[in-house]
């Protein structure tokens, strides 16, 4: 047992990891050229993957608000919000992440690559979910065709 001024010192207890909060969308709009179903794929030079536009959050931003401001920042894109989608919770660098995301229409805007994003993809549902690189994101495609179906 430790006593004042022995020279011995207790464990200090770890904080609580925190989680990271981010937030995108699953962007879509109709090919100008066919008017197929197109979702948007970025390209992130920093880990050399494809994924859906997201971020962190900003300290006290809402969460569709910084999922529109991600979208803007990394596509160009300016995009109408529809049904929120399920949730991502992964590990990032060894610490939590939670991800909400939203279906979004893109409206209006153009891409410029950036140091953030390099490349923008279009595609068809099925060539966006096999170009995705974490598998996890996959299950998003099906996630936005059920919310873009009619009801029966």
């Amino acid at each position: 047992m430790s006593t004042p001024g022995s020279g011995e010192s207790r464990p200090r207890p770890r904080p609580p990891t925190l989680t990271v909060q981010a937030a995108g969308c699953v962007l879509w709009r109709r090919s100008p050229v066919t008017g197929a179903l197109e979702l948007c794929l970025v390209h992130r030079p920093k880990y050399d993957d494809w994924s859906w536009p997201k971020g962190k959050l900003k300290r006290g931003e809402d969460p569709l608000a910084g999922a529109l401001r991600e979208v803007a920042e990394e596509t160009g894109h300016t995009a109408v919000p529809a049904a929120e989608l399920p949730t991502a919770r992964y590990l990032a660098n060894g610490r939590p992440k939670r991800v909400r995301y939203w279906a979004a229409e893109a409206v209006a805007g153009t891409f410029t690559p950036n140091d953030e994003v390099d490349r923008l993809l279009w595609l068809p549902p099925d060539a966006a979910r096999a170009h995705l690189t974490r598998a996890d994101d996959a299950g998003l495609v099906d996630d936005l065709l059920a919310t873009l179906r009619p009801a029966r």
